[in-house]
């Protein structure tokens, strides 16, 4: 695959780090979501507020670095549009790593727990640009993207 960027280049002020960029989700269980990042993807969380089954907000890293935030639907965000919905692609270290999620996703199928289990919708392969992964979506509809393609810095 040919890389046919042609951008002008803006200039990058202070240094980039893989901690920047944080996707924002908003879902109709968001307790439930949580179980599925930290028990099945491996997030860790580091702030969930919120009482009873309303999450207010969430911050969980990808032990990689970077994370998402969410939260609940229903509380007059403008997130609300789009709870359930997204792609998030997530970045590993190597195809081994890929491999081990990959199983324990597949593994997560049979989770007695439905907040926990994922269903694969694109196998593991190897990609033409480079990436070993595959993408999963998560029981409330958010894709989850994972591989080891890590963009090029600017």
């Amino acid at each position: 695959m040919t890389n046919t960027a042609n951008f002008t280049q803006q200039s990058v002020t202070g240094t980039p780090t893989a901690d920047t960029v944080w996707p924002c989700l908003a879902y109709t269980d968001a307790r439930g979501a949580i179980r599925f990042l930290l028990d099945t993807l491996g997030f860790v969380a580091s702030e969930i507020y919120g009482e009873g089954d309303r999450v207010d907000h969430a911050a969980l890293h990808w032990p990689y670095g970077g994370g998402v935030m969410l939260g609940s639907a229903g509380r007059e965000s403008p997130l609300d549009q789009h709870a359930d919905k997204g792609t998030v692609y997530l970045v590993l270290s190597d195809e081994k790593a890929v491999d081990a999620l990959y199983e324990r996703v597949l593994a997560s199928a049979d989770d007695e727990d439905a907040a926990r289990r994922a269903s694969v919708t694109i196998e593991l392969r190897d990609e033409d640009y480079g990436s070993h992964g595959f993408t999963c979506r998560d029981p409330q509809g958010v894709y989850w993207s994972i591989g080891t393609y890590r963009p090029s810095r600017v």
